[in-house]
């Protein structure tokens, strides 16, 4: 496992917790696992642990990390890499990559790329 995910897969595990049978977030989509959200994704699934943690990998490692490395214009550390991955994951890669975050970083301001990770905490206008 590469130095970014041993670092990422803790830490969206920490914020986004597992519920291993579907349930609707608080915006109402329909949610398993990790967080993951999607067409598969309905009333009365049900997943194990060995599911979501493998979901939860490949998403990482073959959606969310190529679309963040493909953002990034300049070198980064794997903490930085890993930080970005999963706030990816919890927004979205699109919200992620349009973000102000990614055009500071990109711009080498580090300082105020960090500032920007508080802006995303909410859902649905909740914290």
């Amino acid at each position: 496992m590469s130095d970014w995910l041993e670092l990422c897969e803790p830490l969206v595990k920490q914020w986004e917790g597992c519920r291993l049978t579907a349930y609707q977030d608080i915006v109402g989509v329909w949610t398993i696992g990790y967080g993951h959200t999607g067409p598969d994704v309905r009333e009365g699934l049900t997943w194990t642990q060995e599911q979501a943690d493998d979901n939860l990998s490949r998403q990482l490692r073959f959606e969310f990390a190529p679309a963040v490395i493909n953002a990034l214009h300049r070198p980064y550390k794997p903490q930085q890499l890993a930080a970005m991955v999963s706030l990816a994951y919890n927004v979205g890669i699109k919200a992620f990559t349009g973000s102000t975050l990614v055009r500071l970083f990109n711009l080498g301001d580090t300082v105020a790329a960090e500032s920007q990770f508080h802006r995303w905490a909410r859902a649905g206008g909740k914290v």
